[in-house]
């Protein structure tokens, strides 16, 4: 009689992998450790991916926004060609890497609530990456052993975003709806790195008890507070 796989191993698959390759990086990982990790045994890994590469490859299609998509058709998944994982993740973060708040607000000729404004646009930040944050460790931690990976993670997507949210406080600034900050550029990576700890490392720190509400509330209030003048809320 042929095998038959458990209904959720593929999950525990997937589960088991990112947290992994998230600990150990890239050229650490070994199927033996993800299998440890499911407790089953190294073969088993066999009969869903073909090899580590297809394995990572696999990762980028399910890691963003929690994906529960059904198992694909083709098992064990087979190795992709060479650059077919970095396309892939290209393509996954242009789906999920969008921003329809900030580039309204860039787009828009006059403001009539700036506090709104910029509530919107730190919301739908938080929102990406807490959304998001499973595919984010895994992505920045497997970027140190692969550069291709922190080209487009940290060279394209991050530096892109930093770009267009300083352009938008310039903006702001220069119109009299934020107030003056030393350096636009600066304050733009610090909104980044305050909305990246409490939606997604705080997660990592055991001794953190913010619930999710809280911590987003928090970081909206200290943000839009410290930028909108008064008179122009």
């Amino acid at each position: 009689m042929p095998r038959t796989r458990p209904p959720d191993r593929f999950e525990q698959l997937i589960a088991s992998a990112i947290k992994v390759f998230t600990a150990r990086g890239y050229r650490r990982t070994q199927m033996a450790d993800v299998a440890r990790e499911m407790g089953v045994s190294p073969g088993t890994l066999y009969n869903y991916v073909a090899s580590k590469e297809a394995l990572f490859h696999l990762l980028i299609e399910r890691a963003f926004r929690a994906d529960r998509a059904a198992p694909p058709a083709q098992l064990p998944v087979p190795t992709p060609p060479p650059e077919a994982t970095l396309k892939r993740l290209r393509e996954r973060l242009a789906a999920e890497a969008r921003f329809p708040q900030l580039d309204a607000a860039l787009a828009r000729q006059r403001v009539t609530n700036a506090r709104a404004e910029l509530d919107g646009v730190v919301r739908e930040l938080y929102s990406l990456v807490a959304g998001n944050r499973q595919a984010s460790a895994l992505i920045e931690r497997s970027a140190l052993d692969r550069p291709e990976l922190a080209a487009v993670w940290f060279g394209e997507l991050r530096r892109g975003f930093l770009e267009r949210l300083t352009q938008y406080l310039e903006r702001r600034i220069e119109r009299g709806h934020f107030r003056p900050v030393p350096d636009a550029p600066t304050a733009a990576r610090l909104i980044l790195e305050v909305i990246a700890w409490f939606a997604w490392h705080r997660h990592e720190d055991a001794f953190s008890r913010i619930d999710d509400k809280l911590a987003e509330e928090t970081t909206v209030h200290f943000v839009v507070s410290a930028l909108v003048r008064e008179e122009a809320s």
